[in-house]
């Protein structure tokens, strides 16, 4: 069914279906809920997942809905990421529910009026909804997944080499707030300036999607993302400018003082190809204790047959946001 390259099959049908068995790998055991001020992120190499007895598999996981929707999709990069995508989600949010009678097959989604995917909790008086939020990103050649309890979350991943049609500026003037403009304007080198286009455009992607009104309600011209930081260097986000000491903060034009410590961000470069920013919402409680850093843990994997703990690796670089 996809065009792909033929290789080992990982797991039985069975394993991946089957609740009980899912979880008999100790590389897939259940996890507990992200701490309160925790993250967790979470993200595939659709070039890494060559068995197509595999992806068939996970297309066994799907709604009648969601494998309408991938089986539509004409081009097979296009086709596997999206496939991926819901595969990823699936999987991951079932071992959070561990104590549940979630399955990856079992679980249902719904979408607010604005079209953000939500967990469809079934109602029961002896169980209470477990408070995660996920949001999910793809591009071609890597899909993620973040995680939280009790907080909305946005994520956004992008190529660090994506091609951009027009003029950087241009395309920058058309979508961004005059502020941003001139941070891309100040930089004269090309490529860097190019770099950080494509860091500001993940950046307030992540915020709108964890808004969670889309692009129509937040449009990207309608708030400023910013950099504080907190050692001396250039106002951007280039790597080399101690950026993972710095703060990153939005500011909506129409509320500019009192919105900016509502969000947390977090951005990253994944593998040396892929940024990927992820904003949540603010733990209330920190009020007062001033804008406390995101805690974040990240994994790489391919759903029901590996994983590995990247945090901390060359794997994962934190260019700002991070504690």
């Amino acid at each position: 069914m996809f065009s792909c390259m033929r290789g080992t099959s990982f797991i039985t049908q069975r394993q991946c279906l089957d609740r009980k068995l899912l979880f008999t790998s100790s590389t897939l055991d259940p996890l507990q809920l992200p701490a309160q001020r925790e993250t967790h992120f979470w993200y595939v190499f659709p070039s890494e997942v060559k068995s197509e007895s595999l992806l068939n598999q996970y297309l066994e996981l799907l709604s009648p809905c969601e494998k309408e929707n991938v089986l539509s999709l004409r081009e097979g990069k296009l086709r596997k990421g999206a496939l991926l995508a819901r595969a990823l989600v699936r999987t991951t949010i079932a071992r959070y529910l561990i104590n549940s009678q979630v399955t990856p097959r079992s679980l249902k989604f719904k979408k607010n009026i604005h079209g953000k995917p939500e967990v469809e909790w079934q109602h029961d008086d002896d169980l209470q909804p477990v408070p995660l939020h996920f949001n999910i990103s793809h591009t071609s050649s890597l899909v993620a997944c973040g995680v939280t309890a009790g907080y909305p979350i946005g994520i956004d991943v992008e190529e660090k080499q994506r091609q951009i049609k027009n003029n950087v500026l241009s395309f920058a003037r058309r979508y961004f707030t005059h502020h941003e403009v001139e941070v891309l304007t100040s930089i004269l080198d090309p490529e860097v300036r190019h770099q950080e286009f494509i860091k500001l455009w993940t950046l307030k992607e992540a915020y709108v999607k964890a808004l969670g009104r889309g692009f129509s309600g937040s449009p990207f011209n309608t708030f400023t993302i910013r950099l504080k930081p907190t050692t001396r260097g250039s106002s951007h986000l280039h790597e080399n400018s101690n950026s993972e000491a710095s703060e990153i903060v939005v500011e909506p034009l129409d509320d500019p003082v009192n919105s900016t410590s509502n969000w947390q961000f977090a951005l990253l470069e994944l593998a040396g190809s892929h940024y990927a920013a992820i904003c949540r919402e603010n733990d209330s409680n920190s009020e007062g204790r001033g804008n406390e850093r995101m805690e974040l843990r990240v994994w790489k994997t391919i759903p029901c047959v590996e994983e590995e703990y990247v945090s901390g690796t060359d794997a994962v670089v934190a260019i700002g946001g991070l504690a």
